[in-house]
């Protein structure tokens, strides 16, 4: 069995599930999660523990068992405590500034690039070289962030452009004159 589709959720207090016909809708203090479950898998949920369970054990249902647990798991995490991703921007002259409609950044081209955030996302700018983007939908926060880093992806040999906290990026000498 699939160790991640195995493992038990415990529903934390304050959280409401409610499953009808392969529709799951969780509700908590951070908003609700709304999303189609596939059909093949059953979910039970009983005494406060949501267990998965998949019909055979062919390789398409032990990888839906470990995609639709980890689904739903995320869906509570996140209506509980929320996900949030860190960026920072790196180079001379590169800001973000926070508009009403999303992000706008200035980061080296010869206009200025807005990425859109959705509703249920929150995006913040603390200064002028990061950008916080938080929210309950895990998925939908680590899309947002993905797109504002794929504006100005990190280059190997400044290291200038837009990385999360704590990411590495391997940096490669320059040529070198003879």
């Amino acid at each position: 069995m699939s160790r991640i589709g195995r493992a038990p959720i415990s529903i934390p207090k304050g959280v409401e599930l409610n499953l009808t016909d392969r529709h799951l809708v969780v509700k908590g203090p951070k908003g609700q999660l709304e999303r189609d479950l596939h059909p093949e898998m059953d979910v039970k949920i009983e005494n406060g523990i949501l267990s998965v369970y998949r019909p055979s054990d062919q390789k398409r249902h032990r990888a839906l068992h470990g995609l639709t647990r980890a689904l739903i798991n995320n869906m509570v995490v996140g209506v509980t405590a929320g996900f949030k991703k860190q960026l920072e921007i790196i180079g001379v002259g590169y800001r973000a500034e926070l508009k009403k409609a999303g992000v706008l950044l200035n980061v080296g081209y010869s206009h200025a690039v807005m990425i859109y955030v959705p509703e249920g996302v929150k995006a913040e700018v603390p200064t002028p070289t990061s950008i916080i983007i938080s929210g309950a939908d895990a998925e939908m926060v680590g899309q947002i962030a993905a797109e504002i880093r794929a504006v100005r992806k990190p280059e190997p040999y400044k290291g200038k452009g837009i990385r999360y906290v704590g990411e590495y990026v391997a940096r490669k000498a320059g040529k070198t004159a003879k």
